[in-house]
């Protein structure tokens, strides 16, 4: 039983649950969309059930193939749609609130993380859906962050719990994502005023250069199941996650100050890499992870679960969507929102 774990009614899907790979549930042979969208909506409230309890839940096998499909889907599982605020990372639009989950390098994994923990208001839900499977690798990790949390060492969580954390952005042209793009505007008085309005610091430098900071809670609880999670980038856009070489690069060019990303506790205080080595062996423990099919559909509460993507070989299209809006406030934060570090 998980941390904190409500009682919840029992379901008639037939969850398969095996060690280090996420519940998957499989429909049987369904010969269209048609017959998906039926099988589906006559589930909607057992799959919302099942999705509390384990945080996420692979749908094996629909007949989707195209973005137009996806979305179809989609609208079955998600009454309101959530919008991509403060962007960190590139993706491709296709239309109708549908994107690529990721286009970074295939390369180059991503490291688990609550999807937009650093606004004010985030997607309680994420829809993942298969393509194109690659050739190898390129798993959507998940880890239930009600286990992240309990792995962790309680005097780390105590100090997060009081202090919050700390981001820093700074925006480069050639490096993440230029502040044009993640704030969607090339007016840097709008920019100003959608960081006010959401308690984000900012500073200009030479040639329009942006540094932003925002303090939030590391620690909210579900809206729903008043669960306590651990919520947050800390670790994810932490220096001590990057490769040495590419840390090294990164400071080289930019200065200690002028990462693209970087944490802190909320009050300031430096992150040490034994803490980040402390919070991603906490990750590592609880990631479950299955290779990708066709027509898998993986749904992932983003309150209850992080997700991330393994390195992968071959062509690789998932695409993802975004719905059921929370704000902070809904989710008892520890700290409250600040524009900068606070006591």
């Amino acid at each position: 039983m998980k941390p904190d774990a409500p009682a919840l009614p029992a379901t008639a899907l037939p969850i398969r649950l095996e060690p280090g790979k996420p519940p998957v549930l499989s429909p049987p042979p369904l010969p269209d969309l048609a017959a998906a969208r039926t099988w589906l909506a006559e589930r909607r409230a057992a799959v919302r059930t099942e999705l509390l309890r384990h945080g996420h839940l692979l749908i094996r096998g629909l007949p989707i193939s195209r973005p137009e499909e996806f979305a179809e889907v989609r609208d079955l599982l998600v009454e309101r749609r959530a919008a991509y605020k403060e962007k960190a990372t590139p993706r491709s639009a296709y239309g109708d609130d549908v994107y690529s989950s990721t286009d970074l390098p295939a390369a180059q994994p991503i490291h688990l993380h609550n999807e937009n923990s650093y606004t004010l208001d985030f997607p309680g839900l994420l829809v993942f859906g298969c393509i194109e499977a690659p050739r190898s690798g390129g798993a959507t990790t998940v880890a239930d962050v009600r286990e992240v949390l309990a792995a962790i060492p309680p005097d780390l969580v105590e100090r997060f719990r009081k202090a919050g954390w700390l981001l820093t952005r700074n925006y480069h042209s050639h490096v993440g994502l230029p502040w044009p793009t993640a704030f969607a505007t090339d007016r840097p008085e709008a920019v100003q005023e959608y960081c006010a309005q959401n308690l984000i610091g900012w500073e200009w430098g030479a040639d329009s250069a942006l540094r932003t900071v925002q303090r939030r809670s590391a620690l909210v609880r579900h809206p729903v199941t008043g669960e306590e999670v651990w919520f947050n980038h800390a670790a994810f856009w932490s220096r001590w996650s990057l490769e040495e070489e590419v840390l090294d690069v990164l400071t080289m060019t930019y200065g200690e100050d002028g990462l693209p990303f970087d944490t802190a506790f909320g009050d300031g205080s430096a992150l040490t890499e034994e803490d980040v080595r402390l919070l991603n062996a906490a990750y590592e423990s609880a990631t479950r992870r299955e290779s990708w099919q066709a027509g898998d559909l993986m749904l992932v509460d983003n309150i209850l679960s992080a997700h991330g993507r393994d390195a992968y070989q071959g062509d690789r299209k998932i695409l993802v969507a975004m719905g059921e809006p929370v704000t902070l406030q809904e989710c008892a934060p520890t700290v409250e929102p600040a524009s900068g570090p606070t006591a």
